[in-house]
């Protein structure tokens, strides 16, 4: 399942950009997530990912270990292809 991550960090952990992925990537290859792409942002998220997780308890446990680690917080939203929305919109509107 592909999850969009939408993460800030935390002032501690700011300037320590090397170190920090470097930890991160570790955990998500542990926990079988494949980072797909990595954007920074200006406003209140700090950075967008894109991700394919196994499962949603994989997500979970990355956002509970991340913010464990003091890097910050970071939300997770599943992202839906199309046809996967049009599926749910053909079964909303089933009679």
């Amino acid at each position: 399942m592909r999850y969009v991550l939408l993460g800030t960090l935390s002032a501690e952990w700011a300037t320590k950009q090397t170190e920090r992925v470097g930890k991160a990537r570790k955990k998500l290859d542990r926990l079988g997530i494949k980072l797909e792409s990595v954007n920074y942002t200006q406003g209140y998220f700090d950075f967008v990912d894109i991700v394919d997780a196994p499962d949603p308890e994989a997500m979970l446990a990355f956002s509970v270990w991340y913010a464990g680690e003091g890097m910050g917080r970071v939300q997770t939203m599943p992202a839906f292809e199309p046809p996967a929305f049009e599926k749910a919109v053909r079964k909303a509107t089933a009679a």
